[in-house]
């Protein structure tokens, strides 16, 4: 026989009345969408939150990703891990300031990541070490060294960080796969192709796309426009390839004039500014590169072109520039190399009820953001009444008091001569001059 079916309410049987309010079960956490690029506007919001000091951190952003690219070689990793390495290194430092991490830790676990990332794994102490060697070329250590178990676990705890900065979103692009794609149809194999002004070319481009990593570039636009940034660039530094680039300009490779011209203007910014740090930079001379960029320049403002794309002025919000702190800490590898391997890497995390997950599909996150409002969102109905109040009655005074308030207003006005001064025995009938006859004034 089937069990009968309950016809009470839900709520009588678990014990709630229908007048008391059913408590709202556990939140479903909170979801968070990674970026995938990052518009200029926002990057500088960014980096003026952390207390951006434009010339220290320039030299710092510099100096990580050229340590990148030695290690790399160093422990022959291919250019796809040393992408991702740099990007993974610039998310980071745009979120975190430079007073709770030195450069070099993060840079490193960046590499380490990165290596797990694209399936060329290190073990973090082949970074360190190989860090360590070329830093110090004259002390040469081996993997199994015992100074580097600290900073090893120190690396392992900034791996956390760093996954959580990117949100768990491993993709990541490489220009230089469609950069030898491009070469190879501007300059096919012949005469033309082994000549050594194209391996000029090629080697230019190539070094290029590897000094593209010391900006910001990658993080705010795709691959085509970054590879179509470096063959503009080159061709007006080499002076050949100018009519085969317009073949590219296509439906193919959809691209907006503004997004190109806004890379190649930031590489050509680090070739003025920082030509020893980069490669292509230290070939040419600096007046060959101020005139690059001028012609840019007259590119952008004939086609009436912002100097960033996307950017919106009445977004701009003027706040002053915070200065960051001397980078480093106790707890530093960088700083301390003798660091016991017993501290663990913390962060004050601002709380938040539920658990964080981070989600990829942004229409997904967004439909099941409105899913679940529908039950959590508090809402009230306003409720208009009239109710009739009684006006109460006015207070009546009994005639005593009336009376004593009449006198006591009688006594207080007279302006003449005061009374007669009482005795000292009190009463009202105790004047000195009353009661006596045979006294008085004639």
């Amino acid at each position: 026989m089937a069990p009968s079916i309950p016809t009470e309410p839900a709520s009588k049987r678990n014990g709630v009345n229908d007048h008391e309010v059913v408590p709202i079960g556990p939140s479903p956490g909170l979801s968070s969408n990674p970026p995938r690029y990052i518009s200029e506007q926002t990057l500088q919001q960014m980096l003026k939150s952390i207390g951006y000091d434009e010339q220290r951190e320039d030299s710092y952003r510099l100096k990580g990703v050229q340590l990148i690219d030695s290690v790399r070689q160093s422990i022959s990793l291919p250019v796809k891990t040393f992408d991702t390495a740099a990007t993974y290194y610039h998310r980071f430092r745009i979120r975190f300031p430079s007073a709770e991490y030195n450069y070099e830790d993060v840079a490193l676990a960046s590499l380490f990541v990165a290596c797990k990332v694209e399936d060329t794994i290190k073990k973090s102490k082949d970074v360190l070490c190989a860090a360590h060697n070329i830093r110090q070329p004259h002390d040469q250590r081996t993997p199994d060294d015992k100074m580097f178990d600290g900073p090893s676990k120190f690396t392992v705890g900034l791996e956390r960080h760093i996954l959580e900065t990117i949100g768990f979103d491993f993709q990541a692009q490489y220009p230089q796969k469609l950069l030898i794609k491009l070469l190879r149809k501007m300059f096919p194999k012949g005469e033309k192709g082994d000549s050594p002004e194209v391996k000029r070319f090629i080697s230019d481009a190539y070094d290029m796309s590897i000094d593209l990593y010391k900006t910001f570039a990658p993080l705010k636009q795709p691959s085509f426009p970054l590879v179509m940034a470096i063959l503009e660039i080159t061709v007006l530094l080499t002076g050949m390839g100018g009519d085969q680039i317009s073949q590219f300009y296509s439906d193919r490779y959809p691209a907006r004039k503004g997004c190109i011209l806004e890379v190649m203007l930031d590489l050509m910014d680090l070739y003025t500014q920082f030509a020893k740090s980069t490669k292509v930079g230290s070939r040419y001379d600096l007046n060959k590169l101020m005139g690059v960029k001028i012609d840019i320049n007259k590119m952008l403002s004939g086609n009436r072109y912002h100097r960033h794309f996307a950017w919106c002025d009445k977004c701009v919000q003027d706040s002053s520039d915070a200065l960051s702190v001397t980078p480093g800490s106790a707890i530093s590898p960088a700083t301390n190399s003798s660091l016991p391997g017993n501290n663990t890497v913390k962060r004050n995390g601002k709380s938040s009820e539920g658990t964080l997950r981070f989600v990829f599909d942004h229409e997904d996150a967004r439909f099941e953001r409105e899913t679940v409002a529908e039950y959590f969102d508090d809402v009230y109905e306003e409720i208009e009444e009239e109710v009739e109040e009684r006006i109460p009655d006015e207070p009546r005074h009994s005639s005593r008091s009336a009376h004593h308030s009449h006198s006591s207003h009688r006594n207080h006005t007279d302006h003449g001569w005061s009374p007669y001064s009482r005795s000292r025995h009190g009463g009202h009938n105790s004047d000195r001059h009353k009661g006596r006859k045979s006294h008085g004034y004639y």
